[in-house]
């Protein structure tokens, strides 16, 4: 038995998303400053610059956690490292090194709360049901899922033109039904969400945080040639082909 006081009903805490078994919590005021940090941290309250954090409820579902993403737990929780053998262990590790993800995610199973460490950043929750049951991630998104959530590499479809882009050989794919959390480098409000049925979307940089597992995802030239290319300024651009949805962030900032 346990009881948690001065955390959700703290008037400087704010619940501003809820999914699953996943609560986004967001600090008014950062109070824990000196007369020193005092200037900075009011013009950061200003252009919401704030500390968020999930909480997660082991009652609704296991998770598995970006590696070193848990701040504190209460109650009967107990964590593994998600490993079921050598086999599971050896495709972990691969996908790890091709994905530039922890090659070990732990994952938490029980009946108490799970808090996550906060960060300065915005947290997405997104129910993957909703994409078709497939999810692609730009690197270092990921947070936390439901544990029943399966995960991939996803290699890039023409790699010779990803290595002149000086972009990855593979992205992290989510796969199944569950909820998925992600750190964004900015607010849900201001990303545009592209839907497309048999058609085409040319990204110039790295500004998709999401997209679907059913498009075919190349790094291209922007003309059909290189003189086209270099008339246009733009050079080599991100492409996404077919039926799904793409989530852009309105400027890189990473």
């Amino acid at each position: 038995m346990y009881e948690i006081k001065n955390f959700l009903n703290n008037d400087d805490i704010k619940v501003i998303d809820r999914l699953g078994a996943y609560t986004v919590i967001e600090y008014q005021r950062d109070l824990s400053v000196t007369p020193m940090e005092a200037q900075l941290a009011y013009y950061c309250n200003a252009m919401n610059v704030r500390k968020r954090q999930v909480i997660c409820d082991l009652r609704k579902s296991d998770m598995t956690l970006q590696a070193g993403a848990m701040q504190w737990t209460v109650g009967n929780v107990n964590a593994t490292t998600g490993v079921k053998g050598v086999g599971d262990l050896l495709g972990k590790a691969l996908r790890g090194s091709v994905t530039g993800e922890s090659a070990i995610k732990p994952e938490y199973t029980g009946e108490g709360i799970l808090v996550l460490e906060p960060t300065y950043k915005h947290l997405l929750l997104i129910d993957v049901s909703q994409w078709n049951g497939s999810i692609v991630l730009d690197d270092g998104l990921f947070l936390a899922c439901d544990a029943s959530l399966k995960h991939r590499a996803v290699a890039r479809s023409n790699i010779s033109s990803a290595v002149a882009g000086n972009e990855g050989l593979f992205n992290l794919g989510i796969m199944g039904n569950g909820i998925l959390c992600l750190e964004s480098p900015c607010p849900k409000e201001e990303l545009v969400e592209i839907n497309m049925t048999d058609d085409v979307l040319k990204v110039d940089g790295n500004m998709a945080i999401a997209w679907s597992g059913s498009l075919e995802f190349t790094v291209e030239r922007s003309g059909k040639s290189l003189v086209g290319s270099a008339a246009s300024g733009e050079g080599l651009v991100n492409v996404y082909r077919g039926t799904g949805k793409v989530l852009l962030a309105p400027v890189i900032n990473k």
